[in-house]
């Protein structure tokens, strides 16, 4: 099978000039929740821009553009490209500078075998350890994500299931678990951004996300485990069918 790569195109340039298209929005730093610190901010910003293509892989990385682009210090940006290769997202390479990584459906098919297992333990943690509040949350992500499936609306999904991984990952109360998962959130959602406009079946996806959360707020933690696999086998089907 060969490697999916994004194809490269002439002139990548340095962060703050990156290719890509401009109609996409482009969250600031001011939209972001004000109890975030400037790195978490950092690293949201980038994190996105990356998921989203913005950032394509290949592209080099300068710390003092970024800092401009995002009006945020350097020491934030530094912090926050350290955390995003802890993520895979890129690579900081000794005299080469810092570089998105490349896009490998190798990679992520074996991020796959890994994921299906956690997905599954986290879910059914998350609906016996969720607390009433939590499950109203989830119950929120349902509604929104089936809304999202009924408009195909993309960057809501996104989004959404962004927000789902965060509070999956605080409601199964397994931090080793949860660690785990936050090195392969970014990688999967970024070969999702690739990929689904010609492959992917969005509304399935929103909907299948919609009922492990609905199985959460429900405290169904048979019913969580089994909608998680469902939706990790349909993630992989997708990912397969890239070749």
């Amino acid at each position: 099978m060969p490697t999916a790569k994004v194809p490269k195109r002439a002139g990548r340039r340095l962060a703050g000039h990156a290719t890509g298209s401009r109609s996409r929005r482009e969250i600031s730093a001011s939209e972001l929740p004000s109890e975030l610190s400037m790195t978490d901010r950092a690293y949201a910003e980038l994190e996105e821009m990356i998921v989203t293509l913005r950032l394509e892989p290949g592209t080099v990385l300068s710390e003092a553009v970024l800092a401009k682009r995002l009006k945020i210090g350097r020491t934030p940006i530094r912090e926050a490209l350290q955390r995003l290769s802890r993520d895979g997202l890129v690579n900081i390479l000794p005299r080469r500078g810092i570089l998105v990584s490349e896009i490998n459906l190798h990679s992520q098919l074996r991020l796959l075998e890994v994921r299906r297992e956690l997905e599954r333990l986290m879910a059914r943690a998350a609906a016996e350890r969720a607390s009433d509040d939590e499950r109203k949350k989830f119950a929120t992500i349902a509604e929104s994500m089936r809304r999202a499936s009924l408009k195909s609306d993309a960057m809501a999904f996104m989004r959404l299931d962004q927000e789902f991984n965060a509070l999956i990952s605080v409601t199964a109360r397994n931090e080793f678990a949860s660690r785990s998962m936050g090195l392969m959130h970014g990688l999967s959602r970024r070969f999702w951004y690739q990929h689904y406009r010609e492959t992917a079946d969005l509304p399935l996806a929103a909907r299948l996300h919609a009922e492990v959360a609905e199985a959460i707020a429900e405290r169904d933690p048979d019913r969580a485990g089994a909608a998680s696999d469902r939706l990790v086998g349909y993630i992989e089907s997708f990912a397969r069918s890239t070749l």
